[in-house]
């Protein structure tokens, strides 16, 4: 499946800097950066729960904020993208 993670964290403090680079590096862990706190991953169900309960715990709750959504099939209906930024697409042969 396909999911978009978007996060806000306070950068207010540096506790809050130091946060917002775990959170970032937790997602590029599992998908690509397609805007600046935006992600795209494609997981299975189980690695969600996973990627889910990494960035609990390293988000604060009171002070941030983390929204994860499951985009549907089919993608070509479902997602457009307008501008100079291209997602990989990790099912299609790459070429180097």
């Amino acid at each position: 499946m396909l999911i978009l993670v978007s996060y806000d964290v306070s950068t207010l403090e540096a506790a809050g800097r130091k946060r917002l680079r775990r959170v970032a590096k937790v997602c590029q862990n599992y998908g690509q950066r397609v805007q600046k706190s935006v992600f795209e991953c494609k997981v299975d169900p189980a690695t969600l729960e996973i990627l889910e309960d990494a960035l609990l715990k390293e988000i604060d709750l009171d002070e941030d904020n983390l929204r994860i959504y499951r985009l549907t099939e089919p993608l070509t209906r479902n997602v457009k993208e307008f501008g100079k930024f291209r997602a990989t697409d990790f099912d299609a042969p790459l070429i180097l």
